[in-house]
C-alpha cells in the first residue's frame, strides 16, 4: 500500500500539485493520465522517492519492496542478461554475493557460520534457489530466448534490452510496479503477456500509458492530473472518459436551468420593480436572485486539437497493385516477394518489423526505389506520406509555423494558414516561433496540419502516434475513422490499430500475412493460434 498526504510540489515557481490526499491498494492497476505537462512522470518520482515534495509525504508499507522500470537501455551494458534481470531484487543479490564472500573465506570463523546461516535462511524465504528460474521464465515469457540469457546485455538490440529491463521490474514478486510507458518499443506479442501478467499481479501497478486498449484492459482506477489536483477514479481508460465527459454535459446542463431562472427573474424584476402591487415579489425575487450561483464549471485543461482530412478527388476501381516487390538494404532482405492489391476505402494496418515497414511505405511513395518488383498506383489516387523520421522538414529549417506551413499551401493568406494552425492547438505568437525548436509532438501536428492542405484521397502514416498525447491520439484518431479515402498505417497504439484498420498486414523476416480482418479479430486469431 502506498499512503501519500498533504502532497505539493512546484517546478520553476509553477505549482505542479497541490494537497494531494490518496491510498493506492494491493490488487489494483491505476493509470495515470494528464495532459502533457501535467507531471505524470514527475509523480512517479515523487512516488519512487527520486523528488522531494515542497509538503506531504508518501509513504509506503513495512516490508513492501518497489520496483521501477528503467529507461536507461545502456545501465547494464556489461552485465549478462539473466544477472541484470536478478538485480530486479537488490537484496536477493546482496545475500547472494554475501554468502560467495563468506564461503570464500580460508578462514571460516563460527561468526561466520552464524552468519551464513541467517543469510542462507533469508535467502531461501525469498526463494533464491528458484530465482534463475524464475528470471529465465520472464525471459523466455517476454520473447527473449534461452540462447540470449548468458550474453552481455551490450549484444542485445535496443528493443531486446527494453524486454529485458521490464523483465528485470518484474522479476522477483515486488509488492510495488512503478511503469512508465512499459509498452514503448515492444511488439504485440510482448504486450500482450504483459496484459496477462498485470492482471494476474496480486500487488500494487501504478502505470503512465498512451495506449488506451492498454489502460482498458488492466486498469482498475484511472489517476487523473488536471488543476493542479489529483484524484483517482474507479474504473478503466473508456469509463473515466465516458463518465466524465457525461458529468461536464450534466454540471452544463444544470447551469443552463439555473441561467434561464436567472434570466426569468431578472425580467420579472425589471418589469415589475416600479409597480407597486408587485414590488414584494419583486424584492423577493431579487433576494431570490443573489442566492443563485452558477457552479464553477472549470473546463478541462486538456486539449483535443482537431484532425479532418478532405478529398479532393474521388477514388476509381485501382487503387494499388504491388507485386513481387523486393528490398535489401545493408545486407538485410526486408521485403521479398511482395504481393497484394488494395481496393477502394480500405484502411490497411501494417505490422510487424518496423523497418521493413518503413522500407515499404517510402517504396509506395517514391521515397525510394525497390530492387525488384513494381508498384502501380491508379490513375485516379492522390498520396500523402507522413514518415516516421520527419527531421528532414525541420533540421535546417528556421521558417516561423505560419513560413513553414505556406510551402505546402494552396493559399498563402496567413488568416488561412492560422486556421490549420489553430486547429492543431498553435495560437497566438506560437505561430511565430520558428519551427527548429519544436518538441517532437508539436513537429507531428505540424506534419499533420500540412497533410491536412494535401486533400488526397490516399494516405499513408507511418507510427503517426508517436510523441503525442492522449488528446492528440484520440483527435487522430477519429479523424482517421471519419476519413473515406485509403489509409495505409502503421502505430503502437493498440486501440488506435482497433477502430480504423480493416484489414491487416503483417511482415515479418520471411513472413507476409494479408488478412481481410480487423485489427481486433487478428489478435483473436493470433491467441487462438498460440493456444
Amino acid at each position: 500500500m502506498i499512503t501519500v498526504s498533504e502532497l505539493s510540489l512546484s517546478f520553476q515557481g509553477e505549482k505542479l500539485f497541490d494537497d494531494v490526499n490518496l491510498v493506492f491498494s494491493p490488487g489494483n492497476c491505476y493509470g495515470v493520465i494528464g495532459a502533457n505537462g501535467a507531471g505524470k512522470s514527475t509523480f512517479l518520482r515523487v512516488l519512487e522517492g527520486k523528488i522531494e515534495p515542497d509538503t506531504g509525504h508518501v509513504s509506503i508499507a513495512p516490508n513492501h519492496r518497489m520496483s521501477v522500470l528503467e529507461q536507461d537501455h545502456f545501465k547494464y551494458d556489461e552485465e549478462n542478461v539473466i544477472d541484470t534481470v536478478l538485480m530486479g531484487n537488490p537484496r536477493l543479490v546482496e545475500i547472494q554475493r554475501q554468502k560467495d564472500a563468506l564461503y570464500a573465506k580460508p578462514d571460516f570463523t563460527e561468526e561466520d557460520g552464524i552468519l551464513a546461516g541467517q543469510l542462507e535462511e533469508e535467502f531461501a524465504q525469498m526463494d533464491g534457489w528458484s530465482a534463475e528460474a524464475e528470471a529465465a521464465s520472464l525471459l523466455q515469457g517476454i520473447g527473449i530466448d534461452t540462447s540470449f540469457h548468458t550474453q552481455k546485455m551490450s549484444e542485445l538490440s535496443g528493443k531486446d534490452k527494453v524486454k529485458v529491463l521490464l523483465a528485470k521490474t518484474l522479476f522477483g514478486k515486488p509488492e510495488i510496479l512503478l511503469l512508465d510507458e512499459p509498452t514503448n518499443d515492444l511488439d504485440i506479442k510482448t504486450i500482450l503477456w504483459l496484459q496477462e501478467f498485470l492482471k494476474d499481479y496480486e500487488g500494487t501497478v501504478i502505470v503512465v500509458s498512451h495506449d488506451r486498449y492498454f489502460l482498458n484492459d488492466i486498469c482498475t482506477h484511472m489517476v487523473d492530473i488536471d488543476y493542479k489536483k489529483i484524484r483517482i477514479f474507479v474504473g478503466n481508460y473508456d469509463f473515466w472518459y465516458e463518465s466524465s465527459q457525461l458529468a461536464a454535459k450534466m454540471i452544463k446542463d444544470a447551469n443552463k436551468k439555473k441561467e434561464d431562472k436567472i434570466k426569468e427573474l431578472q425580467s420579472f424584476i425589471q418589469r415589475f420593480s416600479a409597480n407597486k402591487s408587485k414590488s414584494k415579489q419583486a424584492t423577493s425575487r431579487k433576494k431570490l436572485l443573489e442566492k443563485i450561483e452558477l457552479d464553477d464549471i472549470q473546463p478541462s485543461s486538456r486539449r483535443y486539437p482537431f484532425v479532418g482530412f478532405e478529398i479532393g478527388r474521388e477514388l476509381g476501381k485501382e487503387v494499388l497493385l504491388v507485386e513481387n516487390l523486393s528490398k535489401t538494404i545493408d545486407g538485410v532482405e526486408l521485403l521479398k516477394d511482395i504481393t497484394f492489391r488494395i481496393n477502394p476505402y480500405e484502411k490497411v494496418g501494417f505490422i510487424g518489423n518496423e523497418l521493413s515497414i518503413t522500407t515499404l511505405f517510402q517504396i509506395l511513395s517514391g521515397e525510394m526505389e525497390p530492387d525488384s518488383g513494381t508498384v502501380k498506383w491508379g490513375k485516379t489516387v492522390t498520396l500523402s506520406y507522413f514518415p516516421k523520421d520527419n527531421a528532414k522538414y525541420f533540421e535546417s529549417s528556421k521558417l516561423n509555423l505560419v513560413e513553414w506551413l505556406r510551402q505546402y499551401s494552396k493559399d498563402p493568406m496567413e488568416s488561412y494558414l492560422r486556421g490549420f494552425l489553430g486547429k492543431m492547438l498553435f495560437s497566438g505568437d506560437d505561430v511565430y516561433k520558428p519551427t527548429n525548436v519544436l518538441s517532437g509532438g508539436e513537429k507531428v501536428r505540424m506534419m499533420l496540419s500540412r497533410m491536412m492542405l494535401n486533400d488526397a484521397n490516399t494516405i499513408i502514416l507511418d507510427q503517426p502516434t508517436s510523441h503525442l498525447d492522449l488528446e492528440s491520439i484520440v483527435a487522430v484518431n477519429n479523424g482517421l475513422i471519419s476519413f473515406k479515402g485509403n489509409i495505409f498505417f502503421s502505430s503502437h497504439d493498440t486501440e488506435f490499430m482497433d477502430t480504423i484498420a480493416n484489414r491487416i498486414i503483417h511482415i515479418e523476416d520471411d513472413t507476409f500475412e494479408n488478412h481481410l480482418m480487423s485489427y481486433h479479430e487478428y489478435i483473436e486469431k493470433f491467441i487462438e493460434n498460440k493456444e
